[in-house]
């Protein structure tokens, strides 16, 4: 696929961009050649293939879900300048 000026200019606004005019054919060549090896890829068989998360046969080690520590708000809250019912209490900012 072909990406023209003004694809390359768009693409560059929507990533927040700057690029010359001098540098434009260089984003198009490597962009249109990303452009075509994705569809390239789009071409590849895979029919029959089951889709994996990872390439090795590899389970997730997983911890126990336990408390290892206890509530201690009410602590915490003693630095807090305002606070009520366990909530802590800030100025307003929007009217």
């Amino acid at each position: 696929m072909a990406l023209s000026k003004k694809d390359i200019d768009y693409i560059a606004h929507l990533a927040r961009l700057e690029i010359s005019a001098d540098e434009t054919p260089m984003y198009t060549d490597k962009l249109g050649r990303i452009v075509d090896f994705i569809d390239e890829l789009g071409g590849a068989q895979t029919d029959g293939l089951l889709p994996m998360a990872h390439p090795l046969e590899m389970s997730q080690r997983l911890r126990a879900d336990e408390v290892k520590t206890a509530n201690e708000r009410d602590r915490y809250q003693q630095n807090s300048a305002l606070t009520a019912q366990g909530l802590y209490l800030v100025p307003r900012v929007i009217e």
